[in-house]
């Protein structure tokens, strides 16, 4: 792999610049184009799960309508005082590059505190009306206030099983070009099985191929992950009570997602746990599944999580 490529991620590099280039529902697309083609910006809520194109989304229809934009990430960024130093600095003045409105991006605003920081939000999408739009992005929309829903325009990213197939052969012609360009050979069936098991989490499929393929080909290994073949040895850890043991698993795993390692745990609990502990297994994970939305350390999250299971989980 190049010098170059080794530098930057993928999803960055190859991020889609304009919205007839995102991979979504021709719904979806139809209502974006229609704003770009409009030159009107609006308020926006984007909600839907990780990697369907929120962020790219918001980014591209700035860049169309070439409008000044602020990206805050609501996960690094979640306090009070984000509102009050950056956001309000940057909406109080006029674009002196474009006529038309400057644009707060916050993503994942479902991190954002729903007592202090979301509703000074929205007294901020009010007070900057005349020159600022808002566009949040998240997970869940339940955790955004209903406030902030009513002064935003709510847009689903869903994608229906009559919508993936044609958003996924769309997403391999767009994975085999990056693939070349990045002189990384590959086997047209694996990355046919990676963007289905993935699929639509497109920002996963392309990490998973920026992963693997510091060895210069994608071939089947890259299928082969760790939350499959090694939840055994968390569970073994769980059941030894070995800490260490177990903290180093967490720790080799951390590139996938905290909510991945959560399921994986839950749908092998009845294989690993007494049928009387299963109940509290799923009550535990439930419990800090519902935190990592919100901790500032994953890592110690589902160590946290982890430690509890081990201390009060009888195992088989």
């Amino acid at each position: 792999m190049s010098k170059q490529s080794a530098e930057f991620l993928w999803v960055e590099k190859y991020r889609p610049q304009t919205i007839i280039d995102c991979i979504l529902p021709d719904a979806l697309k139809k209502t974006f184009q229609a704003i770009v083609n409009s030159g009107e910006m609006h308020n926006m809520l984007l909600t839907g799960t990780a990697g369907l194109g929120k962020t790219t989304v918001a980014r591209a229809l700035c860049n169309e309508l070439e409008l000044d934009y602020l990206l805050i990430n609501g996960s690094e960024e979640s306090g009070i005082d984000v509102l009050r130093n950056k956001i309000k600095q940057f909406a109080s003045s006029v674009s002196l590059t474009s006529g038309g409105p400057k644009v707060v991006i916050l993503d994942e605003a479902d991190y954002l505190n729903p007592q202090s920081t979301q509703p000074a939000l929205r007294g901020f999408i009010e007070e900057f009306s005349n020159n600022c739009r808002f566009i949040l992005t998240c997970n869940f929309k339940n955790r955004i206030i209903e406030p902030l829903h009513s002064r935003c325009a709510v847009i689903e990213f869903n994608t229906s099983k009559k919508d993936m197939a044609g958003l996924a052969a769309k997403f391999m012609v767009r994975l085999e070009g990056i693939l070349k360009d990045e002189n990384v050979k590959f086997d047209k069936k694996v990355i046919a099985e990676l963007i289905m098991r993935y699929a639509p989490d497109w920002r996963r499929v392309l990490n998973e191929c920026q992963r693997y393929s510091t060895s210069g080909i994608i071939d089947t290994g890259v299928l082969v992950n760790l939350s499959d073949v090694n939840i055994g040895a968390l569970m073994k850890s769980l059941k030894d009570k070995d800490f260490k043991v177990m903290r180093a698993w967490v720790v080799n795993n951390l590139d996938l997602e905290p909510a991945a390692i959560f399921r994986k745990v839950y749908d092998n609990a009845v294989d690993f746990a007494k049928p009387e502990s299963v109940p509290q297994v799923v009550l535990i994970l439930a419990e800090y599944q519902y935190k990592d939305a919100f901790v500032a350390d994953h890592e110690l999250n589902l160590v946290a999580c982890m430690t509890e299971l081990m201390a009060s989980v009888q195992w088989k």
